[in-house]
């Protein structure tokens, strides 16, 4: 109780809190929310998805999936062709007035400097545009004097020689990654990946851990590792890196990493959803 403040006027007040907070719950529209969920969900079906497949997707019944399409499709945020639903035009007419990023890296950023400041290690987040394709949003600098920083953020690393590139990969079949790359790869250093066949082996291997690494691939003395990002679906949304001097890494240190990359990852999914 603040001083001056009598017993009444304390509880009046209390009150009052606990009285803005169920109001606070009470504004939440819940058919709100199941339709952003259902225009999540459609975003990942580019040739659509019936109504049936999609209310097992995410979890709702199909009647209140219908229902929610309809008001949906009615407001030009969903179309349907041959009972098959993909998202509508009104949807790309907002995505080209917003800025995609700048919600989502005010959310993030804490989280990326939390965990560099942790690591001592450059971190940055990737937010997945396609399956082969993303954005470098954010990054958070560590606290050494040799440091990898300042050197990503609005660019793209070549999808065999990165880490974040490797993990993209691992989410496609062996027969979409060969028809994406070249058989014969770039160089960019004496250790990159420049065969095919030998890259394959490797992205198995990330599916089978969970993370991708790069050591030295992509500039000499660089090593850099990537963990998925996941929505409530397990659909791929981004990718946390952690990047250093390959001294520093080629230790016993990048299994402490890769468990401090697990724990952003899952506070970073939490920030986006």
């Amino acid at each position: 109780m603040a001083a001056g403040q009598s017993a009444a006027e304390a509880d009046e007040a209390q009150g009052s809190d606990a009285t803005t907070a169920e109001e606070s719950a009470d504004l939440t529209n819940k058919s709100v929310i199941k339709a952003t969920v259902l225009l999540s969900e459609l975003g990942r079906h580019r040739q659509g998805i019936t109504v049936t497949e999609l209310a097992q997707a995410v979890g709702m019944t199909r009647p209140t999936a219908f229902r929610l399409l309809l008001s949906l499709e009615q407001t030009g945020f969903v179309d349907r062709v041959d009972n098959r639903y993909l998202l509508g035009w009104q949807v790309a007419r907002l995505g080209r007035l917003a800025d995609p990023y700048t919600g989502a890296v005010a959310r993030i950023q804490p989280i990326l400097d939390e965990y560099a400041a942790k690591l001592k290690e450059t971190m940055s987040f990737a937010m997945v545009r396609s399956e082969t394709s993303y954005d470098v949003i954010a990054e958070a600098s560590g606290s050494r004097y040799l440091n990898a920083t300042h050197l990503y953020v609005g660019g793209n690393y070549p999808a065999h020689a990165s880490a974040t590139g490797k993990l993209l990969l691992s989410e496609l079949s062996d027969d979409a990654i060969a028809a994406t790359l070249p058989e014969k790869l770039e160089s960019y250093t004496a250790r990159t990946i420049t065969n095919r066949k030998a890259l394959l082996q490797e992205i198995r291997q990330v599916r089978e851990q969970g993370y991708a690494v790069i050591d030295e691939e992509l500039e000499e003395g660089l090593f850099a590792v990537a963990y998925p990002v996941r929505n409530g679906s397990a659909g791929l949304i981004g990718v946390l890196a952690a990047q250093g001097p390959v001294q520093r890494f080629k230790s016993d240190k990048l299994p402490g990493v890769v468990d401090q990359l697990h724990k952003a990852a899952d506070e970073v999914a939490k920030a986006l959803s």
